[in-house]
């Protein structure tokens, strides 16, 4: 089955797949105008440590493009989406985590997401975790 006829396609929301939005944190860390710990840069995804980490290894994989959560993303993210994914086991691994990690997409505000800025939080390291 492709991708393309299996997801219905969405019209893009100018607000929230933007290329950038001067007032997100994550497209000022993007943009170098925050500094961040980075664990990995390419044109289109950046990996860096949370500042609050719930877990003993605990990094952030955002898209450099503002997508403001996964209710915005439609059949066109789809390679970007698992270039993240498949970017963590990777990551994790230069890391040092050797046990297994969580992959976490908080969605929206009911879904506890606190930065409007797609994120994939992955987090391992020995238990006991702060949270999680």
């Amino acid at each position: 089955m492709n991708l393309r006829t299996a997801l219905p396609s969405k019209p893009s929301t100018a607000s929230h797949t933007m290329t950038s939005d001067p007032n997100c944190i994550f497209c000022r860390i993007v943009a170098g105008q925050i500094p961040a710990k980075k664990a990995y840069e390419d044109d289109e995804i950046l990996a860096f440590h949370d500042i609050h980490p719930w877990a003993p290894v605990h990094v952030l994989i955002v898209p450099k493009q503002h997508i403001a959560s996964m209710v915005d993303v439609g059949p066109e993210h789809a390679g970007l989406l698992g270039r993240m994914m498949a970017l963590s086991p990777r990551l994790m691994r230069e890391l040092g985590v050797v046990n297994g990690y969580r992959h976490v997409i908080n969605t929206g505000r009911d879904g506890l997401q606190e930065v409007m800025h797609l994120h994939l939080h992955v987090m391992g390291g020995p238990r006991p975790w702060l949270k999680g």
